[in-house]
């Protein structure tokens, strides 16, 4: 029995032994795993090389990470370093050890105004984790100036700064340039007088002069010389008809020889020309000769042709000699026809030059709106309020205290904020602005100060409830409000209200759609806000929003 409780006494002390083993055993494993993955977690450390500088003095921070040669490491890039101004992020220096990166980032920082800064935590990604550095205090520190050394001078006068030139002159001169090539083409190939051809030439000449040379080239042609006696006699008899055309009978061109010889005899029996028998006579025997050879019924020798020719020339000068000289009226009925004649001319002129001109302009109106846009280049030609701010000199200002920096159109006039006297005992504000509520765009820049407000804290909601009523109060309806959060490029947080509204329409009992913004910032007891309103579907005015949006900026004020 003493035997069997020394066993079982003896087996217990091995189980509480094994017992105790198992669990130094789980203890020192689970340290090993601790310490193992605390190693392979990545190191983030961070510092400043100096603590303490003066306004204006640059600090190096640095931020170091050991990690693994796997992971994706992500620095912060931007004003995340506020309230201290990053001026320089330098690239990373890269050391290897074993199988782990050593990655150092630096940045280059510094701060204008004296005071203690408090630098935030930095946000660092390595792979699929986020890690955060700690925080760093940083003293900026005046520069001290010794007034005994240092000379004293008084402010210096105001001084008119100039606008800077614009290059306006290059596109007058352009489209000057174009203007005049334009007009050189129009006058050189429509308004100059161009020499005369040789037909329009002849054509100015008096029938019997035209008939004259006819016979002179028809002297220098080569019909005969090759036996063409047929074109010979075409050319010949074609001649004395238009001469009778102008001259006698006005249908001598397309009437027949019989026809053409029976009109003469008719004139001749009516007194209306002094023809003989002898010149009706050789005019008829020549036409029906040139007859018989058209249909080639007969072929005349050259003897033959070259005396028809010497026949035609002296029966010309015979009709010559027996037509009456044109009177008066008839002089005058010329002039006037060449007269008619020229102003058609001019005319034709005319309508070719402005055909062109149009064909021109909307050419080029075609083309600036396919680059362009159809609706700006309307807008740029009849004129656009919203596009004349958006493409003029725009100016950047600070208004109110602590200033709000912002790039705006126009420069905003200080407005009265016409407060009770109850209320301007709690609250200082200062207001600029640009435009009213009934214009197609306005812009309100505005300062609070509020006095005595102990332990109380603003409320940017409320603070923005009171622009509500007194846009309200102009007339405006069917507001629609939205709020998000703000954050401008330096990196001050606030609050955006924007919707839409009804704006009423000056002297008219109708509304029209618009557009509004309301940013705010609170800072201690300051509230600073900015209004802008603007037409719906104004383009313009939305790139205008959006410029003065990117452009504000908020400073602290000097302590």
């Amino acid at each position: 029995m003493k035997k069997s409780y020394l066993n079982i006494k003896e087996s217990r002390i091995k189980n509480q032994e094994s017992k105790r083993s198992y669990l130094f055993v789980r203890y020192t494993l689970s340290c090993v795993f601790v310490f193992i993955s605390f190693f392979s977690f990545a190191q983030v450390t961070s510092a400043i090389d100096s603590t303490s500088i003066k306004i204006g003095e640059q600090i190096t921070y640095h931020i170091q990470v050991e990690t693994d040669t796997t992971s994706l490491v992500v620095f912060p890039e931007g004003q995340t370093f506020q309230p201290l101004e990053m001026i320089e992020s330098y690239d990373v220096d890269t050391l290897k050890k074993s199988d782990k990166y050593s990655l150092i980032k630096k940045y280059g920082l510094t701060q204008f105004d004296s005071g203690a800064y408090t630098i935030p935590r930095q946000k660092i990604i390595i792979g699929d984790k986020t890690f955060f550095t700690d925080s760093l205090k940083v003293e900026v520190n005046n520069i001290v100036v010794d007034t005994t050394k240092q000379g004293l001078y008084d402010i210096k006068p105001i001084i008119e700064v100039k606008k800077p030139s614009s290059n306006w002159w290059k596109y007058v001169l352009i489209t000057l340039l174009i203007i005049g090539i334009v007009a050189f083409l129009l006058f050189w190939f429509i308004w100059r007088k161009k020499p005369l051809t040789e037909e329009e030439e002849i054509a100015l000449l008096p029938p019997y002069d035209r008939a004259k040379l006819a016979l002179k080239k028809l002297d220098e042609s080569h019909y005969l010389e090759h036996s063409e006696i047929k074109e010979y006699y075409s050319e010949l008899t074609g001649i004395i008809r238009k001469y009778l055309d102008e001259k006698v009978y006005d249908h001598s061109l397309e009437s027949t020889t019989d026809e053409l010889v029976n009109r003469l005899r008719l004139l001749k029996e009516g007194n209306q020309i002094d023809l003989s028998q002898e010149t009706i006579k050789n005019i008829e025997s020549i036409l029906k000769r040139a007859d018989l050879v058209k249909f080639a019924k007969s072929a005349p020798d050259i003897a033959l042709a070259e005396l028809d020719r010497d026949t035609i020339d002296s029966e010309i000068d015979h009709v010559k000699e027996v037509l009456p000289e044109p009177t008066e009226e008839e002089k005058l009925l010329d002039e006037k026809y060449r007269e008619e004649l020229e102003r058609k001319k001019t005319r034709k002129k005319i309508i070719i030059t402005v055909a062109i001109s149009v064909f021109l302009l909307i050419a080029t109106f075609v083309g600036f709106s396919i680059k362009y846009g159809f609706n700006y280049v309307k807008d740029t030609i009849i004129g656009h309020e919203s596009i004349e701010l958006l493409e003029g000199d725009w100016v950047t200002s600070e208004y109110g205290f602590p200033p709000i920096t912002i790039s705006t159109p126009k420069v905003l006039k200080r407005m009265d904020p016409s407060i009770p006297d109850e209320m301007a005992q709690m609250v200082e504000v200062t207001m600029f602005g640009y435009g009213s509520l009934m214009d197609k765009f306005s812009l309100v820049v505005a300062t609070s100060k509020y006095k005595n407000l102990g332990e109380n804290k603003i409320d940017l909601k409320q603070s923005i409830e009171g622009n509500f009523k007194i846009i309200e109060e102009t007339g405006a309806k069917n507001i629609i409000t939205k709020n998000d959060e703000f954050v401008t490029p330096n990196g001050a947080e606030g609050l955006k209200v924007h919707g839409t509204l009804d704006m009423p329409i000056p002297n008219s009992d109708t509304f029209e759609k618009g557009k509004y913004a309301i940013l705010a910032f609170n800072s201690e007891n300051i509230v600073q806000q900015v209004l802008i309103s603007w037409k719906e579907n104004d383009v313009y005015a939305d790139q205008i929003v959006e410029r003065i949006l990117n452009s504000i900026e908020l400073k602290k004020a000097e302590e």
